[in-house]
């Protein structure tokens, strides 16, 4: 035991050498790196706050542990004088804060990305006066309350939402749920991204409720779409679709698998006014893709922005191909050097490996690719130079010719 600001915490002890990857600046220490038959894991309670130590019995800062992962500890800090409460809370998002504010004036925006803004296990995306709260780890889940308190009091907000309706919550032990956890929605939730306006369903939209990673990228292909005719598959709520719209396109097309989606994308074009240039198709897009290639569709931009093929690095295989799979149907849909926008939100799908499925899809089918721009995760999405699996979200922007 150790005591930290008048706290005894327990001690997890590493391995021989397992400390390196600490000491340059990763969070995470896996369930392999752990002197058990000093600190024996079992030991532990989900979520509890421990002090690492090296092999030496130097501390190397404070953790919270989750004995029954793979990721049995991730690092809160390298400092032993306090814990994770209140304080340390405050200090962290209001940093996070003040890295929002140098690029966004309008409160919309990712306010904390989890291990980039050293809150590993939470994100919180701001809605103007709403708070979407996503907690993925136990840790994080012992201090709800303080992480609730610290929002209140910090933004006085109108409504927190947890939105903890997520995949990992069960590796951890931890339930799935969504709940109004403080104030009330309000009867209509709007933000604004690129000049347009988005009605949001935050009680059972996806993921927190909406995607502010690729705002650059989107603010980055409105400048090319006076007059153009756009398709925009896996649209969700229309971010790539009607940002075209309101930015000049002359028509835009939203292919989404789920009809609440699309109800979405009808609602938010009526808001901008765009309603008489916005079309949308519900259905898997691969069939639909397919379809508007035998009925003869063309269009000047085709934005392909699928969610994760890639979850797990054993499944890069079948998930490589199927982004080759659907840039060729995407490319099929385009007119003579026509733009096609390739996406990927995956970790295990390189930015060079989505490049060469492209390419493979272009050669598949006799055309010509030409890489003219880049779209990156937006600054509120920061990325841990000593954590790659902070960075994940790629764009590639490509002319698309008949072959030289």
């Amino acid at each position: 035991m150790r005591e930290v600001n008048g706290t005894q915490l327990a001690v997890l002890r590493l391995k021989p050498n397992e400390d390196k990857r600490l000491k340059q600046g990763h969070l995470w220490i896996y369930s392999n790196e752990v002197d058990t038959k000093v600190t024996p894991l079992k030991s532990f309670e989900p979520g509890q706050q421990v002090v690492v130590e090296a092999a030496n019995g130097k501390p190397l800062g404070l953790a919270y542990v989750n004995p029954n992962t793979l990721i049995c500890a991730r690092l809160l800090s390298r400092s032993v004088k306090g814990t994770l409460g209140r304080k340390l809370l405050k200090k962290r998002i209001q940093a996070a804060q003040a890295l929002r504010e140098l690029y966004y004036a309008e409160p919309f925006y990712r306010l904390v990305y989890g291990e980039s803004d050293a809150l590993p296990g939470l994100v919180i995306d701001r809605f103007g006066d709403v708070f979407s709260v996503q907690i993925s780890t136990a840790g994080m889940e012992a201090v709800k309350e303080e992480i609730l308190e610290v929002i209140s009091n910090l933004y006085q907000p109108q409504a927190i939402m947890l939105k903890n309706d997520l995949p990992a919550r069960e590796l951890e032990g931890l339930p799935r749920y969504e709940e109004v956890a403080a104030g009330s929605l309000p009867d209509e939730l709007v933000i604004i991204e690129n000049k347009t306006e988005f009605v949001l369903p935050l009680e059972g939209g996806q993921k927190t409720g909406w995607f502010y990673d690729h705002r650059e990228a989107r603010r980055q292909l409105q400048e090319l779409m006076k007059g153009k005719r756009v398709l925009d598959v896996f649209s969700y709520l229309g971010g790539w679709g009607l940002e075209m719209a309101t930015a000049g396109a002359a028509e835009v097309t939203c292919v989404d698998a789920s009809e609440a989606a699309l109800d979405g994308v009808d609602l938010n074009a009526a808001r901008n006014g765009v309603s008489d240039k916005v079309i949308t198709i519900q259905g898997n897009a691969f069939e639909v893709l397919k379809a508007l290639k035998a009925e003869m569709h063309k269009y000047d931009v085709v934005i392909v922005d699928p969610p994760a093929f890639v979850k797990k690095k054993k499944d890069l295989r079948a998930g490589a191909e199927g982004y080759r799979r659907i840039n060729e149907l995407a490319m099929r849909a385009l007119e003579r050097d026509g733009i096609l926008v390739s996406a990927s939100c995956s970790h295990h799908m390189s930015r060079d490996n989505l490049l060469q499925q492209v390419n493979q899809a272009a050669r598949h089918i006799d055309r010509s690719v030409q890489l003219f721009a880049q779209g990156h995760q937006a600054p509120d999405h920061p990325v841990h130079p000593a954590m790659p699996e902070t960075e994940y979200l790629k764009s590639l922007f490509f002319r698309v010719g008949q072959s030289w």
